[in-house]
């Protein structure tokens, strides 16, 4: 399950071109969006392409749960998981 949260932390890292920051930088369980990582909206339209591309998952763009979803790199992960399961 490490694996995974490294590959997500990885990806948001390219996606985003966030290139200031490590993986290391980034807290699994931290909020990506505000005080925790700052993202915004449009890094989250970009974030959900990359997700649904690189792990092959559905994201319901009318879903009341994506912003748990993307609350955080772990919960990010248990998404995927559960998608992928």
């Amino acid at each position: 399950m490490a694996d995974m949260a490294e590959d997500i932390k990885k990806m948001i890292i390219e996606e985003l071109e966030l290139e200031d920051i490590s993986t290391a930088d980034i807290d699994t369980d931290a909020p990506l969006f505000g005080d925790g990582l700052g993202l915004d909206s449009i890094d989250a339209l970009e974030l959900g392409l990359a997700l649904q591309k690189r792990f092959n998952v559905k994201i319901d763009a009318d879903s009341e749960q994506n912003k748990e979803h993307f609350r955080s790199v772990a919960s990010l992960r248990d998404f995927v998981l559960t998608q992928q399961s």
